[in-house]
């Protein structure tokens, strides 16, 4: 069979309504991992959708525990056809984030998909449920077209904990290192660029939230008999926010900005065009760090939010000066930026300003991480997906967010190829999430057509015949 059919059998088996079966049954198991006591459905969810399914096609499947405790349980699956074959790691992950039921408008609900027009909405159908299960109906398709073979090893990790921090992936990459060894990572996660353009992205910003917090004396005083006599905290506070970022955005701190954009990053971003889909807020053009394009600013830089600012009784304001205020912000950064020491950074340049009394508290951050997008596997990704859609695809160096992609690409070493199969309106997290049937359709299509060169012309294999010719002499 061919390339076209494998194709072929993707779009019948979305077309007959067995995709959104299956899609429809997974989404109904309520995976929260947010809640403590759904961890018999987190591993049923497992035992009872994913691994039946990867056994199907032809994978050795075992449950491993979480090390660390009260969190989900992992899938490990590996399929082996030769050892002279290229090696792929695919991973999701099967928990989903709060319901919040009462929140869906009738008659929607969050454990069932509900097919209106286009949208398909269901809790888990944009992350990550849906995705997931189109790559691994496109591993089905390929298997078909290829009577039993893929032409290619295949492995498989499925983890039941990303909405909770992706607690003990790290260590699980670690201790199973050989296990999960593969030339390349091909996973799905987060949106496209826009609905109707097929996206790549290669990692993801960082990201490190901090608090800042002032707090001067106990109780607060009457503005009108002590103002101007005491501190204002908030005052002070906004103050030490205006020394960090300025009033358009730009970070002010030299040791919280990144290098120089590289110019391979610079190209892939020149056809690149932020917002303009249905519900999405308008970019201010004249905010961020000045001589960047849009797109350079949110995946090729490091922004500084604010996320929450508090002093007083902001709901029921009275005339007195508060005795404490804070601010919880967030730096959201690309590779190269020395987010390691931020604590050091802030540190120094908040007293270099006067601002002593003010206190910093830094949390547990994220690194960045970015495949360089001259690398073989992505140009090799992009051919396929393009001669598969006809359409440009869009290539971010690194999605604006976060995902757990430094343990694939640091802990693995792995090249990482990310191909997102949901859109920025998805209402992703929120109630009444859902995927685009559009989408769902060219996403097994496309994944069925990379599957198919993967086992065909992959840069391993290209790198392999050219080593047979080298030593044949």
């Amino acid at each position: 069979m061919s390339r076209n059919q494998a194709i072929e059998l993707a779009t019948r088996h979305f077309e007959s309504g067995a995709f959104l079966a299956d899609l429809n049954r997974r989404v109904g198991i309520r995976t929260e991992s947010q809640e403590s006591d759904r961890g018999a459905l987190l591993l049923a969810y497992l035992n009872d959708e994913i691994k039946p399914e990867a056994q199907r096609l032809g994978f050795e499947t075992r449950i491993v525990d979480n090390p660390v405790e009260g969190f989900g349980a992992f899938l490990i699956a590996n399929r082996h056809e030769g050892d002279h074959l290229p090696t792929v790691l695919i991973y999701g992950h099967g928990d989903v984030v709060r319901g919040y039921d009462s929140q869906w408008r009738a008659p929607l609900t969050p454990w069932a998909v509900t097919v209106e027009g286009e949208r398909w909405f269901g809790r888990g159908t944009a992350d990550n449920k849906g995705q997931h299960s189109i790559n691994l109906a496109a591993l089905a398709s390929v298997l078909a077209a290829r009577d039993g073979k893929l032409g290619f090893n295949t492995k498989l990790l499925i983890e039941m904990g990303e909405e909770t921090g992706s607690p003990g992936l790290d260590a699980i990459c670690h201790a199973h290192r050989d296990e999960l060894a593969a030339d390349v990572l091909i996973a799905s996660d987060g949106p496209r660029l826009a609905a109707r353009r097929p996206t790549v992205f290669l990692g993801s910003r960082g990201a490190v939230n901090f608090r800042l917090s002032l707090n001067l004396r106990d109780g607060a005083h009457h503005s009108g008999n002590w103002g101007g006599l005491l501190r204002n905290p908030a005052t002070v506070l906004a103050n030490a926010l205006a020394s960090l970022v300025d009033a358009r955005g730009v970070i002010a701190v030299e040791g919280l900005r990144p290098p120089p954009i590289p110019e391979a990053v610079r190209r892939a971003l020149a056809d690149i065009t932020v917002g303009g889909g249905p519900g999405d807020p308008t970019v201010d053009d004249n905010w961020g760090e000045p001589g960047l394009s849009a797109p350079e600013r949110v995946f090729g830089w490091n922004s500084f939010e604010v996320l929450a600012f508090k002093a007083g009784n902001p709901e029921n304001p009275v005339n007195a000066i508060p005795p404490s205020a804070f601010a919880v912000c967030q730096l959201r950064f690309v590779v190269g930026t020395d987010w390691e020491n931020l604590g050091k950074h802030l540190r120094a340049h908040l007293d270099a300003h006067g601002f002593q009394l003010v206190e910093l508290d830094v949390e547990r951050g994220a690194p960045a991480t970015r495949l360089d997008p001259d690398d073989p596997w992505v140009t090799w990704a992009i051919a396929s997906l393009e001669k598969t859609t006809g359409k440009p695809t869009a290539v971010l160096p690194n999605l604006g967010g976060t995902l757990p992609n430094e343990v694939f690409a640091d802990t693995l070493g792995l090249p990482t190829i990310w191909v997102p199969h949901s859109y920025p309106a998805c209402s992703q997290h929120a109630p009444n999430e859902h995927l685009l049937a559009p989408v769902v359709r060219e996403g097994l299509q496309m994944m069925a057509g990379l599957f198919w060169d993967l086992g065909e012309n992959s840069p391993h294999t290209e790198k392999r015949d050219a080593d047979a010719a080298k030593a044949a002499g």
